[in-house]
């Protein structure tokens, strides 16, 4: 039985409309939106732009994705066991134990995608097969086949189907165009002739996808918690119950091989009042780190007045956690160890002067480098004021070097040295031959554009921005942003010093 969760990276990014997601500048995964403006797989980005001008794209990233993905599995191994993930929107397991509880394949795919869509509010489809090749075309097409059925069912399929073009397009030349036709090709002359990926293409053509399930491991429940008979409203107290209960996780991590980077520290009054807090750090929290945030929060709680009466539980829960053997070590030791010293002083300036005290720059959206910084304070979650996502007409990647505190002045000149423009229609009034900052005269020996920007058009109060962007690659073979706003050129960013 396998579980499929269609278009999933598109889903993973959250982002709404039509979208694609691309990969090595090909559209590897595409919104429903997106197909029906004829954007499909495989296609390169301007392609995909040119047919959806609305298009959205989204940067490939398996990580991601797997972790969305994550709270699908956990809700498909409340109902069934032994689930194994293929890859991140597919995931697989026995079919006999929800069939036989369910008391039919069916009805445990219906229970199986009605659980996920209440919890995760994800989509889901189910294939059942014999293995999980056939379980994913399966799943594709919304059918249930029967044991014993998957040779038949598999047969009709196009070559294709297989996900191994170059082998799929020979095949095809061939005249060998359906799985059924590979499947009864000899299966010597095929590891012969095409080697030993196509003899493994051609069991699964056949139905004989016996590979085992790699079955997936629970994560391990790694919160500790501890209650008291007394209800806890002294500080000395709390600072002794707070360093018990940290020394307890440490040790908990460290018997998984993990170490904590953020911690939720949640107490709970005699009243049934339940306060919670998440402390963030950039390092690794040991054993001490892990006391003294508890002891900080706990002091914090209990001499703001915001308690009525006192805490009678305490729980410590990591929320985020790294593979210990994965870390690099730092120059003085242990990784995360010497950093605590300057945590802790950040901490303390906070407690004295205010949250605001301590303040960390976080990257977020926007359309220029400029206006995408932005300031949160220490061991808050980092949160940019403009969300992060794609921004139409933003700055492609790499970002620049440097943000100039002015915009520096310069002429780009044409071959027969006048100053370049641009029409209502989007023309260069001439190829861009030298871009001319301060007395240095540089010649351009590649250029690309121009990209117009409109930005806040409606804003009544003048706050709209309208730009053209033009990229130019100089002889010394470094390329320049250039910028040209009512009419000036101008550089916005990076290597402006090196030519006064």
């Amino acid at each position: 039985m396998l579980v499929w969760c269609p278009d999933w990276p598109v889903v993973a990014s959250g982002v709404p409309g039509p979208v694609a997601v691309m990969h090595a500048n090909k559209v590897v995964a595409c919104s429903p939106q997106a197909r029906s403006e004829g954007v499909k797989r495989g296609l390169k980005k301007r392609d995909a732009q040119a047919r959806c001008p609305e298009l959205s794209i989204v940067d490939y990233d398996p990580g991601r994705d797997m972790r969305v993905f994550e709270p699908v599995v956990a809700a498909v191994e409340e109902l069934a066991a032994g689930v194994a993930v293929l890859r991140p929107g597919v995931c697989a397991f026995s079919a006999k134990g929800p069939a036989r509880y369910y008391k039919s394949e069916a009805a445990a795919a219906e229970r199986i995608v009605e659980h996920i869509a209440i919890e995760c509010e994800v989509e889901a489809q189910i294939g059942i097969a014999d293995g999980a090749f056939a379980a994913l075309l399966a799943a594709r097409a919304g059918q249930l086949i029967a044991p014993g059925e998957t040779s038949r069912f598999l047969a009709e399929l196009p070559i294709s189907t297989l996900e191994r073009p170059q082998l799929a397009d020979l095949l095809w030349r061939l005249g060998v165009r359906t799985l059924g036709k590979f499947a009864t090709l000899p299966p010597g002359d095929v590891l012969a002739r095409f080697g030993l990926d196509a003899a493994l293409a051609q069991r699964l053509a056949a139905g004989k996808d016996d590979r085992p399930l790699a079955v997936r491991q629970p994560p391990p429940d790694l919160e500790v918690e501890d209650r008291f008979d007394d209800p806890v409203e002294r500080v000395d107290r709390a600072a002794f119950a707070a360093r018990a209960l940290a020394e307890r996780l440490h040790a908990r991590l460290a018997g998984f091989g993990l170490v904590c980077t953020r911690l939720a520290i949640v107490a709970i009054t005699a009243e049934g009042q339940e306060l919670y807090r998440v402390w963030r750090h950039d390092g690794v929290l040991t054993a001490n780190a892990i006391a003294d945030r508890t002891r900080w929060q706990l002091e914090g709680w209990l001499t703001s007045g915001r308690l009525a009466c006192g805490i009678v539980a305490l729980r410590l829960l990591p929320e985020g956690v790294l593979a210990q053997a994965g870390l690099q070590p730092g120059l003085w030791g242990e990784a995360g160890a010497e950093q605590d010293r300057a945590h802790r002083a950040m901490h303390r300036l906070q407690g004295l002067l205010g949250p605001e005290s301590v303040i960390i720059a976080v990257e977020g959206g926007g359309r220029d480098p400029r206006t995408r910084g932005s300031q949160v304070p220490w061991g808050d979650e980092r949160v940019p004021d403009r969300p992060a996502g794609p921004w139409p007409g933003q700055l492609p990647p790499p970002a620049p070097a440097a943000i100039l505190p002015e915009p520096a002045h310069l002429e780009v000149l044409d071959t027969h040295h006048q100053l370049v423009r641009v029409d209502a229609r989007l023309r260069l009034s001439g190829d861009p031959a030298l871009v001319v900052i301060g007395q240095s005269r540089l010649e351009v020996v590649n250029w690309a554009g121009p990209w117009p920007v409109d930005e806040r058009w409606w804003s009544p109060a003048g706050e709209g921005n309208r730009v053209i962007r033009l990229q130019v690659v100089l002889r010394d073979q470094r390329a320049f942003t250039l910028v040209l706003s009512q009419g000036r050129w101008y550089l916005p960013h990076d290597f402006s010093e090196h030519y006064r």
